[in-house]
């Protein structure tokens, strides 16, 4: 059943600008419609939050959030935002239109995919991601139905609603907000906005393309929760026998429940997905797994009743996160206690048993000693040159400066110069990046950088009015300010080519960089004349008395008007012109002859019927004895002969 038809946005003109055409998706949060934007005439697909939404000042700003974060995100793998607005109930984002289907589409159409195909979908995401976390920002949802693969194969990351910067403090309001089976540990536990969330998401959609199920499955999200908190991804190979060792290592990297194991961001994760790939043969990469859709192994009923409603955006309450006893098959889980264990598969092996000596000489204690020493030493001095002068540079982004300085003592490291730049997303008086950057590998004792927020560029806008627009223009700059649009428009006290205004007005406080539209003056209105019917030369005098110039058209037309006459001008006669705007005469050749029909002997009302469709005008001679008569008997252009279109025949009625 088509339910876009009773979607009642169907058919509607968002704004006066977008007219939505067909619904797309709907999420927790939002639908998603293909639209049209009738200004620049070009298909986009259109976003808008839930009615019932958008009365919460947190999921507006939510909304809004995601228009600034995606526009400062230009990367080919990330789904472009062109506009964000209101139209009464309705907050929406107009974004870049990717016609094709999503990895969701692709898992239950074909159930899992070959390694080839989920590693070609993996790297461009986390190339998307990795710009994202570089500039600052989580996306907290990444799931299937957030990725999005072209017609032209393409891949883009969609769905920025949940966009935080790195190292922002957590709401408290008690609830998570995220989708149940792509949460890491600490969102569950803590709702951490790490980029490392990000890399736990996509290890679990990498588990989920290798195998075609997820990782953790319950009855309730609580279940699924408190697994992502308790039970390690298991390896894909354990669903899929055979899948090459390499990949269960990048899925048990990527969703280690200990974040500090895990790549520090998509960045690294991709780094590894492509180590990983260059470690496996042909083979190996094209090897089809048992799950796939289609081959001899595939199980078609297992995929299609999916159930969506794990996979939708929700904000989950506290109370679901927090680890409690959860009964199982009569069973119940473990108290959490105080913590969360997470011991990870990329824990340090056990030891080997020790081996029984062979038979052979006995070795004295002190030989013994000497030996344990030695590998001692010798382990030590391996482990400090691969690792133990090495540490890693803390969180810092978003911190003050009296916090970054603590945290880097605490490290062991030294506070290295201290810049000041403007920034428009983080406060002033917070650290705006690093260097070496978070997370970077840096020998101890070494000193790290970092700039320190200045808030927004703001400038105070100059009045300009009163100016010429280049000089305009000049001033703008100097100011750090763009010149923006410019229109013309009429003005009585401000002459042609000098600004009448600004928009923003003048005295407004803006952001550095920002463009100001300009209002320039096209001079007093002139009324022009109507010159049509008049001689070419008076029509020229009469225009440049009024201030306007000439320009005569090279094509002549016929007209009603005679030949040498003006026939039309552009502008209309009695529009507004501009001192000095020029006004387009085109000059008649005379009217068009053409041929009069016969109607001597016709009904009056046929006669005068066919004058008028050939183009003439009728008059009628009717006489002392055609008062009653209705033939034609006579007419003043016999028929057959040319005459002026136009003018009039003279028909002689009997």
């Amino acid at each position: 059943m088509d339910t876009t038809l009773q979607d009642p946005l169907v058919g509607q003109v968002l704004d006066g600008r977008y007219r939505v055409e067909a619904r797309i998706a709907v999420g927790g949060m939002a639908t998603v419609y293909r639209a049209v934007d009738t200004r620049l005439d070009r298909v986009l697909a259109l976003k808008v939050m839930h009615p019932a939404l958008a009365t919460d000042a947190g999921f507006v700003e939510r909304f809004i959030r995601e228009a600034k974060s995606v526009a400062r995100l230009d990367h080919p793998n990330v789904v472009q935002v062109f506009d964000q607005g209101a139209d009464g109930a309705y907050v929406y984002l107009a974004m870049e239109y990717v016609a094709g289907c999503t990895v969701r589409d692709v898992l239950r159409e074909r159930g899992a995919l070959r390694p080839r195909a989920a590693l070609d979908i993996l790297e461009p995401v986390l190339a998307a991601l990795g710009a994202a976390h570089r500039a600052g920002f989580v996306h907290r949802d990444m799931k299937p139905e957030n990725v999005l693969i072209g017609d032209d194969g393409r891949v883009k990351v969609a769905d920025f609603g949940l966009v935080r910067s790195v190292d922002t403090v957590t709401s408290t309001t008690g609830a998570v907000l995220g989708t149940v089976s792509y949460l890491a540990p600490e969102q569950v536990e803590h709702g951490s906005p790490d980029p490392r969330v990000d890399v736990y998401a996509c290890g679990v959609v990498l588990y989920e393309m290798l195998t075609g199920g997820k990782p953790h499955e319950g009855d309730s999200a609580a279940v699924v929760l408190y697994k992502h908190l308790h039970e390690d991804v298991p390896p894909p190979s354990a669903a899929v026998p055979g899948l090459a060792y390499e990949l269960d290592e990048l899925v048990a990297a990527a969703t280690a429940r200990n974040p500090e194991i895990r790549p520090y961001d998509a960045v690294a994760l991709l780094a590894r997905a492509r180590e990983t790939r260059a470690a496996l043969s042909e083979e190996q990469l094209d090897a089809v797994p048992p799950q796939a859709l289609g081959t001899e192994h595939g199980d078609r009923g297992s995929h299609d009743h999916h159930d969506n409603a794990e996979d939708r955006t929700s904000v989950i309450p506290r109370s679901l996160t927090v680890p409690r006893p959860l009964p199982v098959d009569g069973d119940e889980f473990g108290d959490a206690g105080d913590g969360v264990q997470r011991t990870s598969r990329l824990a340090s092996p056990p030891p080997d048993p020790p081996r029984r000596r062979g038979p052979g000489v006995r070795r004295g204690p002190l030989a013994v000693v000497v030996a344990v020493l030695l590998v001692l030493g010798l382990g030590t001095g391996i482990w400090y040159i691969n690792s133990g002068q090495f540490t890693k540079v803390p969180p810092l982004l978003s911190k003050t400066e009296a916090e970054a300085r603590d945290r880097l003592e605490d490290t062991g490291l030294d506070v290295g110069k201290v810049r000041h730049a403007h920034s428009d997303t983080v406060d002033r008086g917070r650290i705006i990046s690093t260097d070496p950057g978070v997370g970077s590998r840096i020998r101890k004792n070494d000193s790290v950088s970092f700039t320190v927020s200045d808030g927004p560029d703001t400038v105070k806008l100059p009045d300009l009015e009163g100016y010429r627009l280049d000089r305009a223009r000049t001033l703008l700059k100097d100011e750090g300010l763009e010149p923006g649009m410019v229109t013309r428009a009429f003005s009585d006290g401000v002459p042609k080519g000098f600004v009448i205004s600004t928009k923003p007005a003048s005295g407004t406080t803006v952001r550095g960089g920002s463009a100001v539209a300009l209002v320039v003056s096209k001079g007093s209105p002139v009324d022009v004349p109507d010159v049509t019917g008049d001689a070419l030369e008076d029509a020229r005098t009469e225009l440049r008395e009024a201030g306007l110039e000439v320009r005569v058209a090279e094509e002549r037309v016929n007209s009603e008007h005679d030949s040498g006459q003006v026939a039309r001008q552009t502008p209309d006669p009695g529009s507004r012109a501009a001192e000095g705007d020029t006004v387009t005469l085109t000059v008649s050749k005379g009217p068009r002859q053409i041929e009069v029909p016969d109607v001597v002997g016709d009904s009056v009302d046929d006669a005068k019927r066919k004058l008028t469709d050939a183009g003439f005008r009728v008059d009628e001679d009717r006489g002392l004895l055609g008062l009653f008569g209705d033939t034609v008997k006579e007419q003043s252009v016999d028929g057959g002969d040319t005459a002026a279109e136009g003018s009039t025949v003279t028909i002689t009625i009997r």
